[in-house]
């Protein structure tokens, strides 16, 4: 298993994979040392995210291969069909599986999903509107819907 860490404008990000794909993307939480040689298999996820923060980048091109049960790979699944700067919520997740009673089930899968921004978990958010738990935090989750929002906020002075 190759892995690197890169620095984003949230954190540094630790990539894994190999040939079969990218197994994971995680934000740190400490000060790490940024890989000076990336591995050829975790090159292209760490151009297409500079890419992605750069706000170049609004869909990811990627083979993944993330290691979940088959209902958590349902769920990642219906999240890569969460367009770029829209939301949705736990519950609507829920119906789109066929399971309203599954919520929490939903939530947690979410909550497990190994592969940060590029299944973009970030984009559920709580049925009243609420930012509701993120595993990289919940500063980072509201940094990364603003960095998607068509109507970016304005500093008056």
């Amino acid at each position: 298993m190759d892995s690197c860490i890169i620095k984003s404008p949230i954190g540094y990000t630790k990539i894994s994979g190999n040939t079969d794909g990218i197994t994971s993307i995680t934000v740190l939480d400490s000060e790490e040392t940024v890989t000076d040689i990336i591995p050829e298999t975790l090159q292209d996820c760490a151009y297409q995210l500079k890419e992605y923060f750069e706000g170049i980048r609004k869909t990811f091109s990627l083979k993944l291969n993330p290691e979940g049960t088959s209902f958590q790979k349902q769920v990642w699944d219906e999240l890569l069909k969460i367009p770029y700067s829209k939301t949705t919520t736990y519950l609507e997740l829920s119906k789109k599986l066929g399971d309203v009673k599954a919520i929490r089930a939903v939530a947690g899968a979410n909550g497990k999903n190994p592969l940060w921004i590029v299944i973009p978990c970030h984009r559920v958010i709580g049925s009243d509107g609420s930012l509701t738990g993120y595993a990289g935090g919940l500063h980072r989750k509201q940094w990364l819907l603003e960095h998607e929002s068509p109507y970016k906020q304005q500093s008056l002075f």
